[in-house]
């Protein structure tokens, strides 16, 4: 039995919409992530871009788990002296939310040419509407295992 690798002309991409009011960070973007490389998809290939477009509305409505909404924070550095910055979780939610979710898909992604084309794909909107009607996205529906056992 031979292994099958995927070519770039052969594959095809869907649209899918997902209502992220009332997630839980962590777990939507590691589906998200998985929906963006196509790992669920039976013909993934690792170095071929197999993924699905992924539009995901209601994004300022999404839950952080503990407290993480306050000791959480995001740090970059601008590499001159003095060019530290810190932000909050709290901070970022009112500042831009779509920030959040999109940096926790956006390390979830392979960290080269390959897993920036797939962050384009993400299409991250705050409220209900969004301009991808006319690609007809379908509706995708997370469902986690209970972690309680």
């Amino acid at each position: 039995m031979k292994t099958y690798l995927a070519k770039k002309n052969e594959v095809k991409q869907n649209w899918w919409l997902l209502n992220a009011e009332g997630q839980i960070l962590g777990r939507i973007a590691s589906q998200a992530a998985a929906i963006l490389r196509g790992k669920t998809k039976p013909e993934f290939t690792p170095n071929v871009d197999t993924g699905d477009f992924l539009v995901v509305v209601n994004v300022e409505k999404i839950k952080i788990s503990g407290k993480k909404e306050l000791k959480k924070s995001y740090k970059r550095h601008s590499g001159i002296p003095g060019g530290f910055k810190s932000v909050s979780v709290e901070k970022q939610r009112q500042k831009n939310p779509l920030k959040i979710l999109g940096n926790a898909v956006r390390v979830m992604l392979p960290h080269t040419t390959l897993g920036e084309k797939q962050f384009k794909k993400l299409k991250l909107y705050s409220g209900q509407a969004h301009p991808h009607k006319s690609q007809n996205p379908k509706e995708l529906k997370l469902t986690f295992a209970s972690s309680n056992k």
